[in-house]
């Protein structure tokens, strides 16, 4: 198979599921339940981590954007304006909702019911993917629920979380939505893949995948990375330190030291960017009111402050969209 699902590790049966929908859905733009037939207006796509949960949603959305000749084979072709704009986040009619925060709110997601409601500028449809939809506050579950209930004509909806369970994602939202259940990939699959659009030699994909515990992305920051192989072996050292009494504890210091710098580079730039708002969000909130001459008084550091400040828990913020 060729196209944009040669993203998708190791989840033929995802791919060919997807696929068929999208061929559905190119000769017919009505909707039908989760039930009969192969196209549906909601789409569940759960998996454990590293699956490719998101990666599978933005395909689909490609799959269903896609302006390829049908006889040039199935949606999705990975070349046409459609495909390539939906991959890069770039589609006018692909919204795809990023989560930044702790939670999605009911504030956010009133706006993109609003967005989804428009009829399509370019594309086939007005399709909303909604990556980590298990971060829906309960108010923001509802909102969406309304507009999920009575979609308009030619909009879709995809949303990605762990599993059906439901602290994951609402009972309601999971009536009204076809499953799509992602499996862990292979160690094979993994490794194919690595050698295939990474150019890794064979040992080298082999041994990432076996110790990536089928995360993809792990698998491929091993492989490349040397800092990435360094830290993963300091860590494996210190946990054997650890069972000797005279180490222990240091160990266990050093081992927390060590994660937490490991967190430190991967989130510098966002606990940066997110301070600065913070900084100049409180800035503004501590201006002076009431009459001249007095003050307020300065305000203690807020429970987001203080979050971020720590850079391995994110603060509560809204959310990013990528599209027009």
């Amino acid at each position: 198979m060729s196209g944009v699902f040669t993203r998708l590790v190791g989840q033929d049966a995802v791919k060919n599921e997807l696929t068929a929908a999208a061929r559905s859905a190119r000769g017919d733009n009505s909707h039908s339940g989760p039930g009969d037939g192969t196209m549906t207006h909601a789409w569940l796509i759960t998996g454990p981590p590293g699956s490719g949960r998101s990666v599978a949603a933005l395909c689909f959305a490609a799959a269903l954007q896609c302006t390829a000749d049908p006889e040039d084979g199935d949606p999705g072709c990975g070349r046409c304006r459609a495909c390539t704009t939906t991959m890069a986040g770039t589609h006018a009619d692909v919204r795809r909702v990023i989560p930044e925060g702790l939670s999605i709110g009911v504030d956010e997601m009133r706006a993109i019911v609003q967005i989804a409601s428009r009829k399509p500028t370019t594309g086939h449809r007005q399709i909303v993917l909604i990556e980590d939809a298990d971060r829906l506050t309960e108010g923001a579950a509802n909102a969406l629920l309304k507009v999920v209930e009575e979609p308009p004509a030619s909009t879709v909806f995809l949303l990605c979380a762990p599993s059906v369970d439901p602290e994951d994602i609402a009972v309601t939202l999971r009536s009204r939505c076809r499953h799509v259940a992602l499996v862990t990939p292979s160690t094979a699959a993994i490794a194919q893949v690595l050698a295939d659009s990474d150019g890794l030699d064979t040992d080298t994909a082999a041994w990432a995948a076996s110790v990536s515990g089928g995360h993809v992305g792990r698998a491929r920051r091993l492989a490349t990375d040397p800092e990435a192989r360094q830290r993963r072996e300091r860590a494996l050292g210190l946990a054997r330190d650890a069972v000797t009494p005279s180490r222990a504890y240091a160990a266990a210091e050093e081992l927390v030291a060590a994660a937490e710098a490991e967190a430190l580079v991967l989130t510098a730039d966002r606990a940066e960017a997110e301070t600065e708002e913070l900084r100049t969000a409180l800035g503004r909130a501590a201006r002076v009111r009431g009459p001249p001459g007095r003050c307020a008084a300065p305000r203690a550091p807020s429970k987001s402050w203080n979050d971020a400040r720590n850079p391995v828990t994110p603060a509560p913020r809204g959310m990013r969209w990528t599209g027009r």
